[in-house]
């Protein structure tokens, strides 16, 4: 069975109503990313990053997977499919995908201000401050901020280097160290780029360029995959 490898990012959520920072010169719902994306955000002001999390875990609660979502999620059925994500949302989870590795972390989870092996659920919505966990440490968003380490990259590209089939959907290829993983695609594997507004990709070849929103796209890419654009 073949090997699709799926880098996804935010545009692939977008179409199900999630907002991203980078559509909005460097704002996030209202708040500078830096002050709830990364560490001396935190340092400086706890309550206002929990507070952010929990309005975007609010939001996601009641988001649902879109066609694009879902038809990565089919094509298990044919491939063995991975996805790397750079959402912190579970969609690409709610839409049936089975093995989904979160770069950026995940909404859903928080983890120990002392022990970052400490990885947790969050039932519901709410991760408050007095919330601990089992050593007696404060709680935080599972998330990468930035200026982290991203620590499921080195998996992500051993996944990458055994593709037959590399799938990106809904990413500029502008947030590294995610953007860097096309590099290592093996050339004679096939390419497809998925993205509205393509972006620029120097010194790859074996590319398949889709203009299409990402629902659209994967449409188009399942029938090629499939067979079915041949017919």
């Amino acid at each position: 069975m073949k090997k699709i490898v799926v880098l996804s990012g935010a545009g692939v959520s977008a179409e199900s109503g999630i907002k991203t920072f980078r559509d909005s010169g460097g704002l996030w719902e209202g708040h500078n990313v830096m002050d709830v994306a990364s560490p001396e955000g935190w340092t400086r002001d706890q309550d206002l990053v929990l507070n952010f999390y929990n309005e975007r875990r609010k939001n996601a609660i009641k988001a649902k997977p879109n066609e694009g979502h879902l038809i990565i999620a089919e094509l298990e059925k044919y491939f063995s499919v991975t996805v790397i994500t750079q959402n912190i949302d579970n969609l690409h989870e709610k839409a049936g995908s089975t093995n989904v590795l979160h770069l950026h972390g995940e909404l859903f989870k928080s983890r120990s201000t002392l022990d970052p092996n400490l990885i947790y659920d969050i039932e519901g919505w709410e991760l408050k401050t007095g919330d601990t966990c089992e050593k007696g440490a404060q709680l935080r968003p599972h998330i990468v901020w930035f200026g982290e380490m991203v620590p499921m990259m080195e998996v992500a590209v051993e996944e990458t280097l055994t593709a037959d089939i590399f799938i990106v959907i809904g990413t500029s290829l502008q947030v590294y160290p995610a953007a860097g993983l096309l590099q290592y695609v093996r050339s004679t594997v096939p390419k497809y780029i998925i993205n509205p507004n393509m972006p620029d990709i120097p010194g790859s070849s074996n590319l398949h360029l889709i203009e299409e929103v990402g629902s659209v796209g994967m449409k188009k890419v399942k029938k090629i995959l499939l067979g079915e654009g041949k017919k």
